[in-house]
């Protein structure tokens, strides 16, 4: 028998033996109740009968200083400050022996991460039996028997051991998809409530305005439109499996000073109509229209107001404007920065002290609970801090857990079950669709794509992305998954070919200099020199050559903002060596941001943007390039043509981007470069599609009506494809200065050849409303301008309706 076998065999003993050994002589589960407080009588907070506001006020006046004050707390699992897999007898001498708020990324073998490993991770039953002994610990030896929420993250897909793996939320967003987007968050939300956990932190609905930031590959992309439809369909998904859903991060994070990023998190430049409009509506809407359970506070400040400790974005705005009805969760650490960054308490308890009675809920941190427990308590025993104010931040935290059900159902009932609805074959083939769907067709010069096999018989695999593998993995999502690389793919479609395909590295992701070299030019090394040459010898050999270049997970991610948009190292100068054989090239992207490509886009025939792929990348991309799928993403980012041009994003307001005049008053010769590279909405296809009939309902409308507009989009190309239909608005006359016009509508339609389809929308007061001069929301009247195309700046068809008072 293998000694890792018998540990496993050892440790699930010693559970039971001591579950066994400590459980109540009169047991505690009952029919229809669960005498959590142990007292042999069903109190009225254990009545699943009872309303949840009457619960969670009984429960609340059973509780010590002490279990209220663990009810804010969060513990990070096995791996991460947890030491222990299972309860043991230890725990009767840890601090959440009075209970905690919840427990984060227990027992998911953590990508990356080797000491969180776990044997419990998998097979699914097994995490799912290990979560119920975890919380029937809870439940059998705190004295009220509170249960954990059990939250994990979930941005790529659920983050556990095998889950559905899913590509980046980059991705998500570029399929552009609402009902694809609502089967990826169920698979999330379902793989949760199978494996036992109970919140999941996910969507992130940061608005990307500068590309220089290092998490624009963990957003849907720049628009607040776009980003909540995503969103909202991610929420929903989740939560109709009685999950709760957390968003994240909230709010105005996305827009550090230059696009820094980790510890320069702070002082974002950004105006109170612009926050609202652009920053929070993604929040504001999503939580009106979805109704989640969670909201993770931010790091960082604004106007030198730490988000965490801010009555105004915490109660003010969230609780009262919103309608939230969840609890707020500090991301790691923003509790700390208050004291140890921003510098506004003069000591952690003052930190405390503060985001407490700003509206926060539950402190998450990389160390011990009792490293925030022990100066609460000081300060609540000291009277630093109100009990009133305690008191309700916990019937916050307690009142979710009502609603997911603890109280009721805490237990997994059959954890075997999640070996069947964990990573189905059915998930797998959603993953793939999102996936296939997320790609971006940018460039196809003289229909080179896709890829004619009878014409292209030798063909040449290049750059440093084309093997890469660990940037379809997320520490945010699933791991240990099989990957198929790019390279591996582009191999087994050409078995099935008579294709012939070598591949070489050619050059790195990034140079020895790297990222100096972005600023300061070096000659190329010997070994660089040697790497192309032999690149370009085969690629003179060959009769096509798909380049597969970008970024890695170690250029873009967390942490990882960039001071430049170009290709990093010497990508672009072994491209120009390619293009020098006159072999057509194909360009392959994998990278988690825009990159300003304008040599590429100038002198490459075909460019194909695949951002972050999940596991499957190899299959999607020869899918892709050989037609077996028609590419139908588009872009949820805007592609600058220089860093120079940041802040460059859609919406934009009048004249934001205009380029200095050649003559006239103040012409003094055009001095900068204008324009998108590729802009909002952008993406082409196989096929062509053809937009007519533009028809609105009426003509004029009250500020509180709603108006439908239809419009027919016809496939008149060779080939089945889908396209996006994009409505956008523009208000002729404002009070205030609004953006030149802005999304509000999209739908993703299939046409076989020749078919014609009617596409309606349906314009809410809601997407004519602005934030006037007295900063209240209103429906101005006036005459409002209406655009539908296939993106920001190809808009064939216009109409106009006035809003009368």
């Amino acid at each position: 028998m293998p000694n890792q076998f018998k540990r496993l065999l050892l440790l699930s003993a010693l559970s039971s033996l001591y579950f066994h050994s400590s459980a109540q002589d009169n047991s505690i589960y009952h029919k229809d109740w669960i005498d959590f407080n142990k007292n042999g009588r069903k109190d009225l907070y254990e009545d699943v009968k009872q309303p949840i506001d009457r619960r969670v006020e009984d429960l609340l006046s059973q509780m010590t200083l002490q279990e209220k004050a663990n009810q804010t707390v969060t513990l990070y699992g096995y791996g991460r400050v947890l030491k222990d897999e299972q309860p043991n007898a230890s725990w009767n001498d840890e601090v959440w022996k009075h209970g905690l708020a919840n427990i984060d990324e227990m027992l998911n073998s953590l990508a990356y991460n080797k000491s969180a490993k776990s044997s419990f991770s998998y097979p699914f039953s097994r995490h799912a039996q290990a979560l119920n002994n975890v919380q029937q610990w809870f439940i059998e030896h705190t004295r009220l028997g509170i249960p954990v929420d059990f939250t994990n993250e979930g941005i790529h897909g659920l983050n556990h051991d095998r889950a559905t793996p899913l590509p980046a939320p980059i991705n998500i967003g570029s399929t552009w998809n609402r009902t694809l987007v609502r089967k990826a968050g169920d698979i999330i939300g379902r793989e949760a409530k199978y494996l036992g956990y109970t919140n999941v932190y996910t969507p992130i609905l940061d608005v990307s305005r500068d590309p220089r930031w290092g998490r624009v590959v963990e957003t849907y992309g720049e628009n607040p439109f776009h980003i909540a439809e995503m969103g909202k369909q991610v929420v929903l998904g989740i939560q109709q499996n009685g999950v709760a859903s957390t968003l994240k991060h909230y709010a105005v994070y996305s827009v550090p000073k230059g696009g820094r990023d980790g510890n320069a998190r702070t002082d974002p430049h950004v105006g109170f109509r612009e926050m609202h409009t652009l920053h929070l509506y993604p929040f504001k809407r999503v939580v009106k229209e979805a109704k989640p359970l969670g909201i993770m506070s931010s790091y960082n400040d604004y106007d030198g107001v730490p988000v965490s400790s801010s009555k105004y974005f915490l109660q003010d705005l969230l609780r009262k404007d919103y309608g939230f009805e969840g609890y707020v969760v500090s991301d790691s650490e923003a509790l700390e920065f208050i004291y140890n960054k921003h510098h506004v308490a003069a000591d952690y308890k003052d930190a405390i002290r503060q985001a407490l009675e700003g509206g926060l809920n539950v402190r998450t941190n990389f160390e011990p609970p009792s490293t925030y427990l022990t100066p609460l308590m000081e300060l609540l025993n000291a009277g630093g801090l109100d009990i009133q104010v305690l008191d309700q931040r916990v019937r916050e935290v307690l009142t979710v857990k009502f609603k997911l059900g603890l109280f009721d159902h805490p237990l997994i009932k059959n954890p075997v079950l999640a070996d069947k609805n964990v990573h189905t074959a059915a998930d797998e083939d959603v993953s793939l669709q999102i996936n296939k769907e997320s790609i971006v067709l940018l460039k196809n010069e003289q229909n080179l794509l896709p890829i004619d096999v009878k014409k292209y018989k030798r063909i040449l695999v290049t750059g440093p992305m084309a093997e890469a593998s660990n940037y379809t993995t997320s520490r945010y999502g699933p791991s240990n998954n099989p990957i198929t690389t790019i390279n591996d793919g582009l191999m087994d479609y050409a078995k099935s070919k008579a294709i012939q395909i070598n591949y070489i590295k050619g050059v790195d992701v990034v140079d020895k200099n790297w990222p100096e070299s972005e600023i300061i030019p070096t000659e190329l090394s010997n070994e660089e020199i040697e790497s192309m040459t032999a690149g370009v010898k085969l690629a003179q050999e060959s009769d096509l050559i798909i380049a597969v270049m970008g970024e890695s997970e170690r250029e873009v991610g967390e942490s990882r903002s960039r001071s430049d948009l170009n290709l990093p190292g010497r990508q672009r100068d072994y491209l120009m060596r390619l293009k020098e054989t006159g072999k057509p090239i194909v360009l392959v992207l994998v990278n988690g941001r825009p990159l300003s490509i304008n040599w590429e886009n100038k002198y490459l025939p075909a460019i194909v943007e695949s951002w972050f792929l999940s596991n499957q990348s190899g299959r999607v991309i020869s899918d892709v390039l050989f037609g077996e799928y028609n590419p139908s993403g588009k872009l949820p980012i805007s592609f600058p043509k220089s860093v120079g041009q940041i802040e460059m994003n859609f919406p934009t307001k009048p004249a934001a981007q205009a380029g200095q005049p050649g003559v006239g008053p103040n012409g003094w010769g055009n001095s900068r470069v204008v324009g998108f590279l590729y802009p909002f909405g952008y993406g082409l296809s196989y096929t062509d599609f053809r937009f007519s009939n533009l028809r609105l309902e009426k003509k004029q409308i009250r500020p509180t009506d709603s108006l439908t507009v239809s419009v027919d989009v016809e496939n008149i190309g060779q080939r089945k494809g889908s396209e996006v239909v994009q409505l956008y608005i523009k208000d002729v006359l404002s009070s205030v200065t609004t953006y030149e016009m802005d999304l509000r509508g999209f739908e993703k339609v299939e046409l076989g050849v020749g078919e014609k389809k009617t596409v309606e929308f349906s314009v809410l007061p809601s997407h004519l409303e602005l934030l006037d001069q007295h900063h209240h929301w209103t429906v101005e009247p006036g005459m409002f301008e209406v655009f539908i195309g296939n993106s920001s700046e190809h808009l064939p068809l216009k109409d106009s309706f006035e809003v009368v008072k």
